[in-house]
């Protein structure tokens, strides 16, 4: 058995004072690079007292020397040490998948999917995500095109037409050692990220290496209450879970480049912790290069930009797509007395591509609203078709449901913007742009819009400066928090879905025009 302590020679200490002037840090910055709470165990290492193994090799490693050099009659070498053989190291990283398995497969194999009473097995209803390498929100447009652009084009958009430039997500995974994964809300970044843990679970990728899937909500409730916000003690207290009690193991193979690091919701940490977990990941990710991380986030909160990380945005459903996950859906989900489930799913297909279906079909381009309308059909035998109940069904999920079926909390829309408010102001917008026809519009017209509806709400700001930021917080919480107003490209904005422009502006207009009666002709007021 190896010492479980170690300390510094009288010449490892005077090469670590040089490392340490070098780096012209205090004994405190250093031990938050280690991860320590006090700066005692580097006080006692540069007296050349005995401290823990691991504590005494993450110094070194932090300065950049060779544990070994500076250590006082070090170990002989073993399977515990630090500085491990290749073989070695195969056989830890190995032995923790072996005794991670379990844990990963019960935490990403199992989704608990809307209205659907029972867990169901992820790879069981799973389609292979497409992903988009160009991010379209960063795209500029001339404000003078917005006019050129009609209602074929929000079509195209709706349909995944306009972006032909598409690749396998797993490819992006493959090809990115750091890779953040944008997309609004419904996408299915969370399922991919799930969906890659197994797949390094089952040894199908990254089989040289250990998973680890953290959702940042979690890790942020979790590190509040401490008042650290360190990862490296949140992935020890994972490892414990699983019988790995060795803390030098997981900082071996944080060291040697062996975890599959998985970062889910980046946008679920509340605006009075996101600084502190946004500096944690910056620093974890760039003491720990050598491994592989993948993080997921909703578009609209990208503004943090993370060192040598790509962001790529998940596509939209396909044809393609759309008819496997039915298939899929209806398979898995269906009762199991209903003998012909293929037909049943071929069906469904057919009507979803009948041209009276058009806003529907624009719709299920979601993974969320194509598992409600599978789920319609199937109680139903008919896609929906009292349109107002599923389109506000799908509303009510946008505008907070969502976030409360999975227990996310979300910052406090400016000046208590409650519900019917968020209603009522998007309702006006889709009315006004939609009576012009107008499906695209730029950051200044929406603005305004909000702006002239806010500054009649009881205690609505009364200076222009005032009223401008509260407008801009008000856009942004929108297109953040629900995703019904979403960036299209640089500063030019619509609907997410033109089904919701339309739902909303028959919502506010008891009297629509004539253009507009036959789009709206099967939706109901509410």
């Amino acid at each position: 058995m190896a010492k479980r302590s170690l300390r510094a020679s009288q010449a490892g200490i005077r090469q670590a004072k040089k490392a340490f002037t070098r780096k012209g840090w205090t004994q405190e910055n250093l031990a938050f690079e280690v991860n320590l709470k006090t700066r005692q165990p580097i006080w006692r290492f540069f007296t050349g007292q005995p401290i823990e193994r691991y504590i005494f090799i993450e110094i070194c490693s932090i300065l950049e020397l060779n544990w070994r050099e500076i250590a006082d009659n070090p170990p002989a070498e073993t399977l515990e040490t630090g500085e491990k053989s290749a073989t070695h190291i195969n056989a830890l990283v190995q032995q923790v998948r072996s005794q991670r398995r379990d844990k990963i497969q019960d935490q990403c194999g199992i989704l608990q999917l809307l209205e659907v009473s029972r867990p169901v097995n992820l790879e069981e209803i799973y389609v292979e995500a497409n992903i988009l390498e160009e991010i379209a929100s960063q795209q500029w447009l001339e404000t003078r095109d917005i006019q050129n652009l009609t209602l074929k084009d929000f079509e195209n958009v709706s349909l995944g037409s306009a972006f032909p430039k598409r690749i396998m997500a797993m490819r992006a995974v493959e090809s990115y050692p750091k890779l953040r994964i944008l997309g609004n809300p419904g996408a299915g970044k969370t399922t991919f990220l799930q969906h890659i843990a197994i797949k390094c679970n089952q040894g199908e990728f990254a089989g040289n290496r250990v998973p680890i899937f953290i959702s940042l909500k979690d890790f942020t409730e979790e590190s509040k209450d401490s008042g650290e916000f360190s990862l490296l003690n949140y992935i020890r207290s994972e490892f414990l879970v699983s019988g790995i009690a060795e803390p030098s193991i997981i900082d071996t193979l944080l060291r040697e480049g062996r975890v599959l690091l998985l970062l889910d919701g980046l946008d679920e940490v509340l605006n009075s912790h996101l600084n502190a977990v946004y500096q944690e990941i910056r620093r974890f990710t760039e003491k720990y290069h050598k491994n592989l991380f993948v993080a997921t986030c909703r578009t609209a909160a990208k503004s943090f930009n993370f060192k040598g990380f790509t962001d790529v945005e998940i596509a939209s459903f396909s044809a393609d797509q759309i008819t496997l996950f039915a298939h899929k859906w209806f398979m898995t989900l269906t009762k199991p007395h209903i003998r012909d489930r293929r037909e049943q799913a071929i069906q469904f297909i057919r009507k979803l591509d009948l041209p009276e279906n058009l806003r529907l079909r624009q719709l299920v381009v979601t993974p969320l609203f194509l598992h409600l309308a599978c789920g319609v059909y199937a109680r139903q035998n008919q896609v929906p078709s009292q349109e107002s109940e599923f389109y506000k069904q799908c509303l009510d999920l946008m505008l907070g449901k969502w976030d409360e079926i999975r227990g996310i909390q979300r910052d406090e829309v400016s000046n208590g913007l409650e519900l019917p408010h968020k209603l009522r102001l998007l309702s006006q917008i889709a009315a006004m742009t939609g009576e012009n026809g107008q499906y695209f519009f730029d950051k200044q017209t929406i603005e305004q819009k909000i702006s002239d509806y806010i500054c009649q709400l009881p205690n609505a700001p009364t200076e222009p400066e005032e009223l401008q930021l509260e407008s801009e917080g008000i856009l942004k919480a929108i297109e953040l928090q629900h995703g019904l107003l979403i960036e299209r490209v640089r500063g030019i904005f619509s609907f997410s879905h033109l089904a919701f422009q339309e739902y909303l502006a028959a919502r506010r207009s008891p009297t629509p025009n004539q253009s507009n009666v036959s789009r709206l002709e099967n939706i109901a007021m509410v």
